[in-house]
């Protein structure tokens, strides 16, 4: 429930706000409407991307996630799970419009074909990114959806990374320095 509801949802954060301008795009407000695509967009797009897509399947996917919320737009009884929702519907159709043996591995990518040419400094770059990423990989999946919605929502948006994970929030910052901590234990061992 909104602390107050009288005030707009211009003036509110976090879950607020995507509860306000859920409930006033079902009076029809485009501006809300706006809002919310515009602040969980990037939110969707990340999901996508995390469940092994393209750039332009997530973005396939994003668009996809937001036509969905506009046929049920009236239908959500909770604006408060607003951000779950648009989570999961994200990881059903990224699931859906990828197939698993479609899917590259990072295994694959390291042995596609560059169009341009790496200077040194790019090479060393590349394998610490490789390494990385294949530790990343390695991480329970849990650690790796938090971890990319902490790095992508920032600590400003707790609030919605708490939502998306069915988390507390005050439990966000500790399990990440868990996972960054296990990242570190799975770069060690190379």
């Amino acid at each position: 429930m909104i602390e107050n509801p009288d005030t707009p949802w211009e003036d509110l954060t976090g879950i607020d706000r995507h509860a306000a301008c859920l409930t006033a795009a079902r009076k029809g407000d485009r501006k809300a409407l706006d809002a919310l695509v515009s602040d969980l967009t990037p939110l969707i797009w990340h999901v996508a991307r995390g469940n092994g897509l393209d750039r332009q399947a997530a973005e396939d996917v994003a668009q996809n996630v937001w036509l969905g919320f506009l046929r049920h737009l009236h239908r959500m009884r909770e604006p408060r799970a607003l951000v779950a929702w648009l989570v999961v519907t994200a990881r059903r159709e990224a699931r859906r419009t990828w197939p698993e043996s479609k899917r590259i591995s990072a295994e694959e990518t390291e042995d596609m074909p560059s169009n341009f040419g790496l200077p040194e400094v790019e090479a060393l770059r590349d394998e610490r990114d490789r390494t990385l990423w294949a530790a990343f990989g390695r991480l329970p999946r849990r650690c790796q959806e938090l971890l990319r919605l902490t790095v992508l929502e920032g600590r400003a948006q707790y609030e919605a990374v708490s939502q998306a994970l069915v988390m507390p929030r005050g439990s966000i910052g500790p399990t990440r320095g868990r996972c960054l901590k296990n990242l570190r234990t799975e770069l060690e061992r190379g």
